[in-house]
């Protein structure tokens, strides 16, 4: 099993650092663009959504994402100290209702469970926030 992690300040330009390292490390891992491209868009969704809702904006604060490739397992650990939301406990929206009102925003949960094969959210040891988000290898 190999970990590399990265830690970023909580702003939105960090974000494409965020991403071109996940990227790199699921192209290293084995997985094509389409893929890849599906694993950093979720990463991002979750991302954004610890700078908006945990941390609500506050620059000064700093996110953690850990990879963990294992035999057949990529793993992207995010970690942050800001307010608890459990993204698991979201329903999936009624897409024709949110677009016959033309909402924006609220669809990041649905999309890192429609991209990722599995997505699990805990408070870790510290206190911090944990979101799990993972994707198997193609056999």
């Amino acid at each position: 099993m190999k970990t590399v992690s990265i830690q970023v300040e909580s702003r939105t330009e960090r974000l494409i650092a965020v991403r071109d390292f996940v990227s790199e490390a699921a192209r290293a891992f084995g997985f094509g663009d389409e893929d890849i491209s599906k694993i950093a868009l979720a990463v991002d969704e979750a991302c954004t959504n610890v700078i908006k809702h945990a941390y609500r904006s506050d620059p000064t604060k700093i996110i953690r994402v850990n990879v963990i490739a294992g035999t057949g397992t990529f793993e992207v650990v995010i970690q942050d100290e800001g307010l608890r939301f459990n993204p698991t406990q979201v329903q999936a929206p009624d897409m024709k209702e949110y677009l016959t009102h033309f909402r924006r925003g609220g669809l990041g949960v649905h999309l890192m469970k429609s991209l990722m094969d599995r997505v699990e959210y805990s408070i870790a040891p510290g206190k911090s926030n944990e979101l799990r988000l993972t994707k198997y290898l193609p056999r």
